[in-house]
């Protein structure tokens, strides 16, 4: 695993204090080929971000030309979607877990295209200010070819997606508690 690698293209954003920490997702695919971190500075309390993340269900919220099929993700917050429970289906992945107002945890499972665990950590910063904070578990398929691929390509793709996905739910929660305020 290269968890231990600290480079922009597999730690964007993120502190060494908040990669060695634990993550939820780590219980679901401990024999991880690779870990990924994202973090964000958030000027919103916690509980509105927390609101946004659950929008995930809803639309992906990065390049929405790419993963969306041209749909925009919905810049509102969508009726019913805070409404969470386990095994419900959040963009591509099932919802494993979740804490309200403090973490989604989230898993895909394949034998094509292998195993990905991720959590999206809110992680309180002062008053009104939290962090957006997401450890993301890959194991690559045993396709040797694929493996190859994935290895060499995961980090970079992801960070592409992840950063405008984390960047437009920050200005959306920042706008909300701007509109509170």
């Amino acid at each position: 695993m290269t968890a231990g690698r600290s480079c922009p293209i597999t730690t964007w954003g993120s502190t060494a204090a908040e990669r060695a920490a634990p993550f939820s997702c780590d219980r679901y695919l401990p024999e991880a080929d690779d870990a990924l971190y994202r973090a964000v500075d958030v000027a919103a309390p916690a509980a509105i971000l927390f609101r946004w993340l659950c929008q995930l269900k809803a639309g992906p919220y990065s390049y929405d030309w790419i993963d969306n099929f041209g749909r925009q993700s919905p810049r509102h917050l969508v009726p019913g979607v805070a409404h969470l429970e386990v095994g419900q289906r959040v963009m591509v992945f099932k919802l494993a877990e979740f804490e309200v107002d403090r973490h989604l945890t989230l898993l895909f499972r394949s034998s094509i295209l292998g195993d990905i665990a991720v959590t999206y950590a809110v992680v309180p910063a002062g008053p009104g200010r939290c962090r957006l904070v997401v450890k993301l578990l890959l194991r690559y398929p045993n396709i040797p070819v694929l493996r190859t691929v994935f290895g060499w390509t995961a980090a970079p793709l992801d960070l592409v997606m992840m950063r405008r996905q984390l960047l437009n739910l920050k200005a959306l929660a920042e706008r909300q508690a701007n509109a509170a305020s």
